[in-house]
């Protein structure tokens, strides 16, 4: 297809107007100010006026499958919202509960802009199942829980996860990407940790964990581990020597935050969740004051409620000024290069999360002609304060089509809708 006539945030995410983006396949193939001389061969051709077209954006922490268990566990604190609610309400889940929950978690998130997420949670192929048929993109982890001391071998998952990097890793043309999970230090042991460190060095994979997302899990870690923080802990066994997306990492000391910038760990930022669950604050602008690598996440539905990563940051570009007493701290362009170019990187998708010619076409389009967008004095205020997922038209992956204006053209919306509905129900009447 053909953009005539668009705005566009660039690859340096700065506003331009008038510009003609041409797709081809799965790539952005032309960018200019001017039409294309064979502009015939894209096809399909769109008006853009009233219209700005950005980077997709990447969620760089979901927990999909968990859509069934929206507004199931509400008010409560991480260890009894895990315990009480989450963990015996996933115990009676079923592998195609998950895919359909995933599914309507990718409708969900192609409404609101988003074409790619990095997933922990099980049933992986199930999983990757509904990634596909949606057209979406993932990085998929099956969740490791790991209480008993023996060899990370000796557990069934090792087996499943060495079949899924053999038939899943790279499938889709690169869509789905299989990564290890550690969940946290408090649901795994050193050896198991260690064993996977090893693997994740030999087959070049990465790395997707909790990271000390409250105060109570830094203070126990301490107890358990002579003193050492998690991420200290996580430093000791090398598990930031591979690539790894640590989500949450609200309670870190200045040695943590040390750690973290030296080692180039991507560190999920997931504001709503943490303050949902009342965990805390990430040191978001001091990360950012460093030139870490901050991107952003949703978290599981339990946590957060909706899929719409525009709400995300929103709240991103907003609490950390009260935060930090400074109406500075953290710009909407640093907010929108975490959601863009730096969640496409966590994921390892260097050819992604930039629109430019040569990357790949995932753009979403929004609808810029509301009141809310009018003046247009500074367009990055506009997209983070003002805009909303609501105002996305079209969004691409991989140059497909996955939404556009009320529809998704690979996804059954009113099926999946009423089968999450129908497995909740279920699986609540069973608790």
């Amino acid at each position: 297809m053909l953009f005539e006539n668009i705005s566009i945030l660039d690859e340096n995410l700065e506003y331009r107007e008038g510009v003609f983006v041409g797709i081809e396949d799965a790539t952005i193939a032309y960018v200019g100010d001017a039409a294309p001389a064979d502009a015939d061969r894209f096809g399909r051709r769109i008006d853009g006026r009233g219209k700005l077209a950005m980077p997709a954006l990447y969620n760089a922490h979901a927990h999909a499958p968990m859509t069934l268990l929206r507004g199931f566990a509400e008010n409560l604190p991480l260890d009894r919202w895990l315990n009480e609610k989450c963990w015996p309400f996933e115990a009676k889940m079923t592998p195609e509960d998950n895919y359909w929950a995933t599914l309507l978690a990718c409708a969900e998130m192609a409404r609101y802009g988003v074409v790619s997420f990095s997933d922990m949670y099980y049933a992986t192929p199930e999983r990757a199942r509904a990634v596909c048929e949606a057209g979406m993109k993932a990085n998929l982890c099956e969740g490791l829980i790991a209480f008993e001391p023996k060899p990370y071998a000796e557990y069934p998952i090792a087996a499943q996860n060495e079949e899924y990097v053999r038939t899943l890793h790279g499938s889709a043309d690169g869509r789905i990407l299989i990564d290890y999970n550690i969940h946290a230090e408090y649901t795994s042991n050193e050896q198991v940790c260690r064993d996977i460190v090893a693997l994740l060095r030999e087959n070049g994979l990465r790395l997707h964990l909790h990271l000390s997302e409250t105060k109570k899990e830094v203070e126990e870690c301490r107890e358990r581990h002579g003193g050492l923080s998690p991420v200290e802990y996580f430093d000791a066994l090398g598990a930031f020597d591979v690539p790894c997306t640590a989500a949450h990492c609200v309670w870190l000391s200045d040695a943590d935050l040390d750690i973290l910038d030296r080692k180039g760990v991507f560190v999920a930022n997931n504001p709503v969740s943490n303050m949902k669950l009342g965990s805390g604050f990430a040191r978001i602008p001091e990360m950012l004051d460093r030139g870490m690598n901050v991107c952003v996440g949703s978290d599981g539905m339990a946590s957060n409620n909706n899929h719409n990563l525009f709400s995300d940051l929103y709240v991103m570009g907003l609490i950390y000024k009260g935060y930090a007493l400074d109406p500075a701290a953290v710009d909407p362009r640093q907010v929108l290069a975490a959601a863009t170019r730096m969640g496409a990187l966590s994921q390892g998708r260097a050819d992604c999360g930039v629109l430019a010619e040569g990357y790949r076409a995932d753009i979403c389009v929004m609808d810029i002609t509301g009141p809310q967008w009018c003046p247009l004095t500074q367009p990055l205020y506009n997209v983070v304060f003002a805009g909303d997922g609501s105002d996305v038209v079209l969004t691409l992956s991989d140059g497909q089509v996955v939404y556009e204006r009320g529809t998704w053209p690979r996804i059954d919306i009113e099926r999946a809708r009423a089968e999450v509905q129908a497995r909740a129900e279920r699986i609540i009447a069973e608790l």
